[in-house]
């Protein structure tokens, strides 16, 4: 698989493969045995996949409650550390969503807090430094500006090798990105087919040189109906090139900049596999130009 950069040159980037792994629907529920999810894994190795992305707050919240917090963190270490993988692995965490008594969610930037999920995921993960930490979401208690100031003291800390942001738009990037310099490494935004108003925060991370990690890259793709109603253009290209419209898509974001790196979500090997292959599909410029109008 073809490769892209993490983190800038002063603080020596790492390369990952052009498609990550977004663990968020890993749970191990009675439809993913723990073979399978393992499966998935080496699967994803064997493409060339090496970002791995969870965080503390994924867990399966209408069977665990609050004690979601962290349950993802440790089923993906377990896993890693069962198939004696983790230094084929980057992993990316995050902190600052909180899981509530009844499975929902609610933001805690709070600096004690950040602190201790940092904390909390180090241990969980069982790593002395994690690679990328990210501020998973804003949190309107809590002024951005103080929460870029605990970023700084987080990074300053050697407990994690990068900082990233999630779900943030281009002035909290820019304000993050004066403060933190190289020390921040990427921004984790919603963008798919169906979700495409987070290019303005694409164009701020290529010209800062900041990583992009699409999450839900593959959202609004649907069924087959709901994909020829609503994306006849990815349909239409996918069956072209006689691969699925998931590999169209993720070909499709990797077009955008050379800073995007998507993290589809994946439970069984077959899924990650596809989307791995997405890094080798070249759209043409033709092709390009109708999915941009699709």
């Amino acid at each position: 698989m073809q490769t892209r950069h993490l983190g800038t040159q002063t603080t020596g980037p790492l390369e990952v493969g052009a498609i990550g792994l977004g663990l968020m629907t890993f749970d191990q529920s009675g439809t993913q045995p723990r073979e399978q999810l393992a499966a998935t894994v080496r699967a994803a190795l064997d493409a060339g996949v090496t970002l791995f992305d969870t965080a503390d707050a994924y867990g399966n919240g209408d069977e665990l409650g609050a004690g979601a917090q962290g349950a993802n963190e440790r089923l993906i270490a377990g896993l890693l550390d069962e198939l004696g993988v983790r230094d084929h692995v980057v992993l990316a965490t995050k902190g600052g969503h909180v899981r509530t008594d009844g499975g929902g969610w609610d933001t805690d930037s709070s600096a004690a807090h950040l602190h201790e999920a940092v904390d909390a995921s180090l241990e969980r993960l069982g790593v002395e430094q994690i690679a990328l930490w990210q501020h998973h979401r804003p949190d309107p208690k809590v002024p951005y500006e103080e929460v870029i100031g605990t970023l700084k003291e987080i990074a300053d800390s050697g407990k994690v090798r990068w900082v990233g942001l999630s779900n943030a738009d281009p002035e909290q990037i820019r304000a993050a990105h004066a403060v933190l310099g190289d020390a921040l490494a990427s921004v984790q935004n919603q963008f798919s087919p169906a979700f495409r108003s987070s290019r303005p925060e694409i164009d701020v991370c290529e010209e800062l040189g900041l990583a992009f990690l699409p999450w839900s890259p593959l959202g609004g793709l649907g069924d087959a109906k709901e994909l020829a109603d609503k994306h006849p253009a990815f349909a239409e290209i996918a069956q072209a090139h006689g691969v699925s419209a998931q590999q169209v898509a993720l070909a499709w974001e990797l077009a955008q900049s050379p800073v995007v790196i998507p993290i589809p979500g994946a439970k069984r090997p077959q899924s990650i596999t596809d989307s791995a292959a997405a890094a080798d599909l070249q759209l043409t410029p033709e092709e390009l130009a109708r999915l941009d109008a699709d």
